[in-house]
């Protein structure tokens, strides 16, 4: 939509003649932007539905504002044909006619008068709106269509993006969600019985009640662009959308996780049970293995070992029933929770035997170093040295007897290393002091 040129003295014929040109161009400008506001999609929409909120109030204003711009657009109309009947009486017009011209397209000659109805919700010139009658300039009279205009277009513009965009959303969602429901249902999620369930009957409350809102009032979904000036200038706001999709997603994961279980469950009870049983075999071990140390190594503590937990193979044996009844919403969590127990009963088997026998490792350390040292003795053609057979021999009787106090033996075994240190010319083994109580302090 266009705008006059500013007043002036008197104009001239070729003035008058440019200004009808372009008040004609103009006026088909506005004419056909009229029109097209009268025929836009969204106009039509808002004038047939039931509106509530923020777009009711609106709606109610830009529906007045439209019904004024037609009456401002006829007196607009009214004007030029005027114009146009005066300049068309004589080819060259005459003083008086120049001067009626020049009231009539630059001063305020134009007269609106609009009934109660068509004016009461619109913003009129000033902020009059008691008034029933407004006079103005063509000037004047387009800038205030070109305000009405705006201001109308931009809430049909925004409430038509919102309805073309978010309610075909929310009807793919909802066809996505319902597809979900059937298949919760054919895995036993149900709403009451599990907390997806749940959540998808709250999804399903929230996506109808988000379309109801989004039909009635569309503008509540609008977000306006900051700085934008333009009609329509902003996008829709998806956040109450977004958030159920994300929703829905979360719980379609959880179904699939139940899915999973449904596929796998009985390898994943077989790979549960084997665990179970390398950990109460490795719990016999350490039990086994804590009767020997007890009776070969003098003056240790060795940690009691417990037995295996029967919680975890009653849970074991809950997963097995609730598979053979298919109730997969329940199997889901407890086979994840077990999974995660028995590994960790399994590590804690593994390292219990490890206490246990720790007594033992020394021992054999020492036996070790022991056999080797005279090996290398041997090596040198020492092995017929009576002072280093009687070492070797003392350390090996406390080595090799039972009860073995190991804090004895490791000096005895330092002793021989330093007599065979000495022959063999080699540096002094340090003095080193006696392994590391492992048990408390009758290791």
């Amino acid at each position: 939509m266009g705008v006059t040129g500013p007043p002036g003295p008197v104009m001239d014929r070729d003035e008058v003649d440019r200004a009808l040109a372009r008040l004609g161009a103009e006026h088909e400008a506005i004419e056909t932007s009229l029109l097209a506001l009268q025929d836009h999609a969204g106009r039509r929409l808002l004038e047939g539905a039931e509106l509530t909120g923020v777009t009711k109030e609106r709606w109610t204003s830009a529906d007045a504002s439209i019904t004024l711009l037609w009456a401002y657009f006829d007196a607009y109309s009214d004007a030029l044909r005027s114009a146009r009947e005066i300049r068309s009486r004589r080819r060259w017009s005459s003083r008086e006619d120049l001067v009626e011209l020049t009231e009539l397209l630059r001063g305020e000659s134009v007269t609106v008068a609009g009934s109660a109805t068509a004016t009461a919700n619109a913003p009129t010139l000033h902020g009059n709106s008691g008034k029933l009658s407004e006079r103005f300039s063509l000037v004047t009279l387009v800038d205030r269509m070109n305000d009405l205009y705006a201001s109308s277009l931009d809430m049909v513009v925004a409430a038509d993006a919102v309805w073309s965009a978010l309610p075909a959303r929310i009807d793919l969602l909802a066809a996505e969600l319902q597809r979900t429901r059937r298949l919760a249902h054919s895995v036993g999620v149900r709403p009451g019985e599990h907390p997806a369930g749940d959540d998808l009957e709250r999804i399903t409350h929230a996506l109808t009640s988000l379309r109801e809102r989004v039909i009635s009032d569309p503008l509540a979904f609008w977000r306006q662009a900051q700085g934008s000036s333009a009609p329509g200038g902003g996008k829709p706001d998806t956040t109450a959308y977004d958030r159920e999709a994300r929703a829905l997603e979360d719980v379609r994961r959880e179904i699939d996780a139940v899915l999973t279980v449904r596929q796998d469950a009985e390898a994943r009870l077989v790979k549960l049970r084997d665990v179970l049983s390398r950990a109460d075999r490795t719990l016999a071990e350490a039990r086994t293995a804590r009767g020997e140390v007890l009776a070969k190594i003098a003056a240790t503590e060795v940690p009691v070992v417990s037995g295996p937990p029967t919680v975890l193979q009653e849970q074991l044996a809950t997963a097995a029933e609730y598979r053979r009844h298919a109730q997969w919403h329940r199997l889901s969590p407890l086979l994840e929770s077990l999974e995660e127990k028995a590994e960790d009963e399994l590590l804690r088997a593994r390292e219990s035997l490890t206490e246990v026998t720790a007594p033992l490792a020394v021992r054999a350390e020492l036996r070790g170093r022991l056999d080797a040292y005279k090996a290398k003795v041997a090596r040198h053609g020492l092995a017929e040295d009576p002072f280093l057979i009687e070492r070797y021999d003392a350390a090996r009787r406390m080595l090799w007897s039972a009860p073995c106090d190991l804090r004895v033996a490791e000096q005895a075994v330092l002793r021989y290393q330093h007599a065979a240190a000495e022959l063999l010319g080699a540096p002094r083994v340090p003095q080193q002091s006696g392994p590391e109580d492992r048990g408390g302090p009758g290791t």
